[in-house]
C-alpha cells in the first residue's frame, strides 16, 4: 500500500474527521486550531487535548521528538528520536498486518510513551481512521463496534474478557496486538480461539515500539517470535538478545532479555538478565516462577528477591491484599526447592510502571523494606 511519509501531506484522521497539517500548527506562541477545539470541547487535562499536543509536536519544524522509557527495571528515562524512524517503525507494522486505508485504529495508550505515540503515527502514514479513548483497564467499554486494529497491554485484555460484551468486541477485532508485559498461559488459551489475528510484540522505546510478533491465535499460534522484514537477531555471550533493526535504530541493541533462537531465525525470550535471582550459587528466573505460579494462584502477586546473609539473595512473594497462605502453600510446594519463595509479604498494591508493566526495581525496594522491619 502506499504510505504518506512528507510530514507536510498528512492528514489525521480522528473518529470520522480529517484534520490537515496546518489544524496543528502554531503561530506566535498559540495553541493550533486542534489544541483550541479539543481543549474546548473534552478539557483541557482530558485525552483529547494530549493527542492534540501531540500531533501538534508532530508536525513542527522539528525532526525529532522526545519519549519516556516505561521504567519498568529501573529510573524512567528521556530519549530524542527521529521522527522519520518513527515513521520507519508504523510502516513495518502496518505492512506485516495488512492493514489498509480508512481502516479503524483504537488508541488507547498513555501518549507520554512510545506505544501510545505509534498508534497515531500509524495513522498518519497509513491513513488510519483513529479512535481516541481515555487509557483505562476497560478500553472498549464506549464502543459499538469493534475497531479494525487496537493495541493492548494484557491487563487490558483480562479485564476486556471479563465482560460479556466487551469480549466480543475484542473477538470482533481484526487485527490485535498484545504488549507491555507478559501474556499468562491461560489467557492465550482463550486468545487461541480468537476467529481473528491476535499477536504478542515485542520491541522497546529504543526499537520505536515493536520489531517481532508472535501469534496467538488459531492453528498458527506459536511461542516464538518473528521479526520484521530487515530485523536481525542473535545473542550475546550472555544468551541476551542482540537486535539489529537499521532502519528504527543505526545502533545494534544488545538487551537484557534471556532468549533463545531457532533455525528459522525466530527468537522466544526466557526472561530478563536483571530479573534473575541468584539464590545459594543457583541462578533462578523471576519469570519463570510467575509463570509456573500464575496457573495455581488466583491471587495477584510479584517475585523478587532480598539480600540473605546465607544465600546471598532470598526469594520472596508480594500479594496485593491478604495473602491466602493455604493456596500459596500448595502451589509453591509444586515447584523445584530452589524457586520456592521463603517469605510471602502483603501490600495494598503490587507497583506498576505508566504502562502496566511489572515495577520490579520498586517490588525489590518494597520486600527490602517489609523484610528489614520484620
Amino acid at each position: 500500500m502506499p504510505f504518506i511519509t512528507d510530514r507536510h501531506k498528512q492528514t489525521i484522521t480522528i473518529n470520522g474527521t480529517v484534520y490537515q497539517p496546518a489544524d496543528s500548527m502554531t503561530e506566535n506562541g498559540k495553541p493550533s486550531r486542534l489544541q483550541s477545539l479539543f481543549r474546548e470541547k473534552y478539557g483541557t487535562d482530558s485525552f483529547h487535548a494530549r493527542l492534540a499536543d501531540f500531533l501538534t509536536e508532530w508536525f513542527n519544524a522539528s525532526d525529532r521528538l522526545k519519549v519516556h522509557t516505561s521504567g519498568s527495571t529501573g529510573k524512567p528515562k528521556e530519549l530524542w528520536v527521529e521522527k522519520e524512524r518513527m515513521m520507519n517503525s508504523a510502516m513495518l507494522t502496518v505492512s506485516f498486518l495488512r492493514l489498509q486505508p480508512h481502516d479503524t485504529a483504537l488508541l488507547c495508550m498513555p501518549l507520554q510513551y512510545i506505544a501510545g505515540k505509534m498508534v497515531v503515527v500509524r495513522a498518519l502514514v497509513a491513513g488510519l481512521n483513529l479512535i481516541p479513548v481515555n487509557p483505562s483497564g476497560h478500553p472498549l467499554k464506549d464502543l459499538a463496534k469493534a475497531p479494525s486494529f487496537a493495541a493492548l497491554i494484557p491487563m487490558q485484555v483480562f479485564n476486556s474478557l471479563a465482560v460479556r460484551e466487551e469480549n466480543e468486541l475484542l473477538q470482533q477485532t481484526r487485527h490485535l496486538i498484545i504488549g507491555g508485559g507478559a501474556i499468562d498461559r491461560q489467557m492465550e488459551e482463550t486468545l487461541r480461539r480468537f476467529p481473528n489475528s491476535v499477536w504478542s510484540t515485542y520491541g522497546m522505546t529504543e526499537t520505536l515500539s515493536h520489531i517481532a510478533l508472535r501469534k496467538l491465535s488459531g492453528p498458527e499460534a506459536s511461542g516464538w517470535y518473528t521479526p520484521f522484514k530487515d530485523v536481525t537477531v542473535s545473542l550475546s555471550d550472555e544468551n541476551t538478545l542482540i537486535i539489529r533493526a537499521p532502519r528504527v535504530n543505526e545502533e545494534t541493541l544488545t538487551t537484557n532479555d534471556i532468549a533463545e533462537l531457532n533455525p528459522k531465525g525466530q527468537f522466544r525470550i526466557i526472561g530478563r538478565k536483571d530479573n534473575t535471582i541468584n539464590t545459594g550459587g543457583v541462578k533462578v528466573q523471576i519469570e519463570q516462577i510467575e509463570e509456573a505460579l500464575h496457573a495455581r494462584l488466583s491471587l495477584p502477586f510479584m517475585i523478587t528477591a532480598v539480600p540473605d546473609p546465607k544465600f546471598g539473595e532470598r526469594i520472596v512473594m508480594l500479594t496485593e491484599g491478604e495473602p491466602q497462605m493455604k493456596e500459596i502453600e500448595k502451589a509453591v510446594s509444586t515447584l523445584p526447592p530452589y524457586w520456592r519463595p521463603k517469605q510471602v509479604f502483603k501490600t495494598e498494591k503490587l507497583p506498576q510502571t505508566g504502562t502496566g508493566k511489572p515495577d520490579r526495581a520498586e517490588a525489590r525496594r518494597l520486600a527490602e523494606d517489609i523484610a528489614a522491619r520484620i
